[in-house]
């Protein structure tokens, strides 16, 4: 497998685990709380598999920007966290900024 499918993997995993720990209640809820361990225990063996090959600084980029846009959209739909207009340019900033470390890294 290559090294930008098991980024988003590692993303996918982060996004998971980080939603399960909203739904842990503080990790007071098991199946949600073994569900946090697994899923950035997965995501850090993943993101440290792309450091093979991938330089950091994209990495980190594309890994930390895509899962706080990941988070945030998860947020608002299974949550129900508002997501309005200023939260969406946000997110649009953040896509823009990881875009932008990615052409010049």
């Amino acid at each position: 497998m290559g090294p930008y499918a098991l980024l988003g993997l590692a993303i996918a995993s982060e996004v998971i685990a980080t939603s399960a720990l909203k739904a842990s209640y503080g990790m007071t809820r098991l199946a949600p709380a073994a569900l946090v361990v697994v899923g950035y225990a997965a995501a850090f063996y993943l993101l440290a598999q792309c450091l093979k090959t991938l330089p950091v600084g994209s990495v980190y980029a594309i890994w930390s920007g895509l899962g706080v846009v990941g988070v945030a959209l998860i947020g608002a739909i299974l949550f129900g966290e508002p997501l309005g207009p200023v939260k969406l340019a946000g997110i649009a900033l953040i896509i823009a900024g990881v875009a932008l470390l990615k052409s010049v890294i």
